[in-house]
């Protein structure tokens, strides 16, 4: 190595959401990066990310909320659905006066490739930022003065720090947490497009819907400025199969919603190939960070998806990362410590709230019963109020304040 350590880039190990936002946010404050994606380009896998009012204050902090409402579809409300009976468990409406009120900023659905293409797109632009593909980060050395990582290809690179955003299966996370494997939620999900002129009549509305079953559910919502609608159904299972982009087998996704209402099967049966991956996630940690190596969106804190929190809870962190170097001069290994104490019970938090919700969607019998009382009943400005730790929970800077 030559030159001051000082110079060096920050390294960030995964190109995805998380790694990309952190790029950005850190380029703003002058700091130089360098993103290592294993893929062969940059891009992502999967289909529709709902966005809750937490992370839009996160985009109009790093001011790109105009680019995100170009592609951003704002539903009218949040409705869970009975999958068996049909009926109406509760609507929570959403981006009305009220709700303005309460949480100062949108409820949003997006595409998850418009997301990621919106923060690409920002660090290409910026000389800040250099981005890398075929490239993962196979070892690590905190030197102290700087790290040093090796290369799938054999080479080595030095950076000022390094920030591990490579998803679930991290090896950034096993040099710090070394924790094994995700855990396995039982839990499988298919996920799928619709052109929207072939959603039947009954389901073709600006609103997310959640049908509820016993031990399955089905969401979906429009995106692209409605052009296409996102399905994503979930169902119990023991199969096991890594990674995100596998087809699944709709003899066996039929068959799990079998006797659901029309409302569903209607869904369903217009889908002739689904994309599934197995749902996982890890339990909470303290601490995330040794030195100058840190971790961040599903590398920290694995999420299951049933609040919609994964992607937010990313660029939430992104923001908060970058405040915390500048404020800290520099010294990143304070920096890295300060970022993970404001963030690790916030993240935390969802991640357990995340596997109730999958309990809850779930139920059958007389929890379904309980299910459909408790929630029935509930007034809009109650779901506001649960719905405050989560997204009033942070502040301009990222930081947990609820």
């Amino acid at each position: 190595m030559t030159g001051r350590t000082e110079d060096l880039p920050v390294l960030i190990a995964g190109g995805g959401i998380g790694g990309l936002a952190a790029a950005y946010a850190l380029s703003r404050k002058g700091h130089d990066v360098h993103v290592l994606e294993q893929a062969a380009e940059f891009g992502e896998v999967g289909a529709g990310i709902q966005l809750g009012p937490n992370v839009f204050r996160m985009f109009d902090r790093l001011e790109l909320t105009e680019a995100i409402d170009e592609t951003v579809v704002y539903p009218d409300a949040l409705v869970m659905m009975d999958g068996l009976s049909g009926e109406q468990v509760t609507c929570i409406p959403v981006n009305t006066p009220e709700f303005m009120d309460h949480f100062q900023y949108p409820y949003g659905v997006i595409y998850r490739p418009d997301l990621h293409k919106v923060f690409l797109d920002l660090c290409e632009a910026t000389d800040f930022v250099q981005l890398s593909t075929d490239v993962s980060v196979t070892g690590m050395e905190d030197l102290g003065t700087h790290v040093r990582v090796s290369t799938s290809d054999g080479g080595r690179l030095d950076g000022v720090a390094l920030i591990g955003a490579d998803g679930l299966w991290s090896t950034v996370r096993q040099h710090i947490v070394a924790d094994g494997k995700p855990r396995v939620s039982g839990h499988i999900a298919y996920r799928a497009v619709l052109d929207t002129p072939e959603v039947p009549d009954i389901n073709r509305k600006n609103t997310v819907i959640l049908w509820a079953g016993p031990k399955t559910h089905l969401v979906h919502y429009p995106l692209h400025k409605g052009e296409i609608f996102n399905l994503v159904s979930v169902f119990h299972s023991d199969r096991y199969e890594e990674g995100w982009d596998v087809y699944g087998d709709i003899a066996e996704l039929r068959e799990r919603f079998t006797g659901q209402h029309e409302g569903v099967l209607g869904m369903l049966e217009k889908i002739e190939a689904w994309r599934m991956w197995v749902l996982c996630d890890r339990e909470p940690v303290g601490n995330w960070t040794n030195g100058r190596i840190t971790l961040l969106g599903d590398a920290a804190h694995p999420m299951l998806q049933y609040l919609a929190q994964g992607a937010c809870m990313a660029i939430e962190d992104a923001v908060c990362l970058a405040n915390r170097v500048e404020q800290a001069g520099g010294d990143f290994a304070s920096a890295f410590q300060a970022y993970q104490s404001q963030r690790y019970l916030r993240t935390a938090r969802v991640q357990m709230t995340a596997r109730l919700y999958g309990d809850i969607y779930h139920a059958a019998g007389p929890v379904a019963e309980l299910r459909a009382m408790m929630l029935g009943s509930r007034q809009p400005e109650q779901a506001y109020q649960g719905m405050k730790w989560l997204y009033s929970g942070v502040d301009d800077t990222g930081a947990q304040i609820l």
